[in-house]
């Protein structure tokens, strides 16, 4: 038995194999780009940890004793869970190793934005000592956030947000996860009026789901003087459409950590705007976020093939292979 790593950029294994070695299991590291390399790199194994590498159809169809895919981190936008589910391939993520990073970064964007920071330091490294330069800024206990999914890391947001003293409004499709009295706080809005209302949007939610969400229609419902921030995936807002709306002042602002290709094109229009932020998908990272993901996923891979058991299922199969 055999589990096989697929892909992974990380500067080392040692976390998966040490929970390997516990585990009395072994594997190797194969470092696939395309379907092809999975096919034929991954012939005859039942188990695989993914990072980016395509599983689609047909690489599942080609591989017919795979019964497992455990994928480093949250996003499982680079697998086909419905084929997967239909083959009987148990997938899985991990959802919860950086909630406290993703929403710290988030909290760093917003303040950064609210307190115009970056602006205001290029300005006074250039001896422009000038503080209505700044103006307006508000006092965020004036402010109403509005938070776009609230899952683990929405809800984490939440909480921290809580604490300057925000009024805090939400919109999820699921509406059971307001039954959570951590959140009775955080006021349920209609998507329309979360739109409206915030003083900043911030989007805490899965890409499957909402891709293109945050069009032109969208963008333009939000107040001018509003911020959207994005630390989950770049697809969920149309980036031409913010582009425009940066440029036309529909809204003030734009922080993400995330965009729809990356690496992003030093090119990219979006970056020509002086109010839009930046940082290369790196909410999630802290040092010890990284090692929680690493044993994380080897764990679930090593579940399943000892007892056919993981913590985060993705789907749930009918017939498992």
């Amino acid at each position: 038995m055999t589990i096989i790593i697929t892909d992974c950029d990380h500067g080392n294994i040692d976390e998966e194999t040490k929970v390997f070695a516990t585990a009395g299991l072994t594997f190797r590291l194969e470092q696939c780009i395309t379907e092809d390399d999975l096919i034929a790199r991954c012939a005859g194994s039942e188990y695989l940890i993914n990072q980016y590498a395509p599983m689609t159809r047909r690489v599942m169809e080609a591989l017919p004793d795979l019964k497992f895919v455990a994928r480093y981190g949250v996003g499982v936008d680079n697998i086909d869970v419905a084929a997967a589910t239909e083959l009987g391939v148990q997938v899985c993520n991990v959802p919860d190793y950086g909630m406290n990073e993703v929403a710290d970064h988030a909290l760093t964007f917003f303040l950064a934005l609210s307190r115009k920071l970056i602006p205001m330091n290029e300005q006074t490294r250039a001896l422009r000592w000038d503080y209505k330069a700044s103006k307006p800024i508000r006092r965020m206990s004036d402010m109403t956030v509005g938070l776009y999914g609230l899952g683990r890391i929405g809800k984490n947001f939440a909480g921290k947000v809580r604490t300057l003293g925000c009024k805090v409004v939400g919109y999820d499709v699921n509406d059971a996860v307001y039954n959570d009295p951590a959140i009775a706080f955080i006021e349920k809005v209609s998507f329309d009026d979360l739109l409206a209302r915030s003083d900043a949007v911030l989007i805490f939610a899965p890409l499957e789901t909402t891709r293109g969400a945050f069009d032109k229609t969208a963008l333009s419902k939000m107040k001018p003087s509003a911020y959207l921030i994005n630390t989950s995936r770049g697809g969920i807002v149309d980036e031409a459409d913010l582009d425009e709306a940066l440029k036309n002042g529909t809204i003030a602002a734009a922080a993400f950590d995330v965009m729809s290709k990356e690496p992003a094109d030093p090119a990219h229009p979006l970056f020509q705007n002086e109010n839009f932020i930046c940082t290369p998908h790196m909410a999630w990272y802290s040092e010890e976020s990284a090692l929680e993901l690493k044993r994380k996923a080897a764990e679930e891979a090593a579940s399943y093939a000892k007892e056919r058991t993981c913590r985060y299922p993705v789907n749930k199969p009918a017939t498992p292979r």
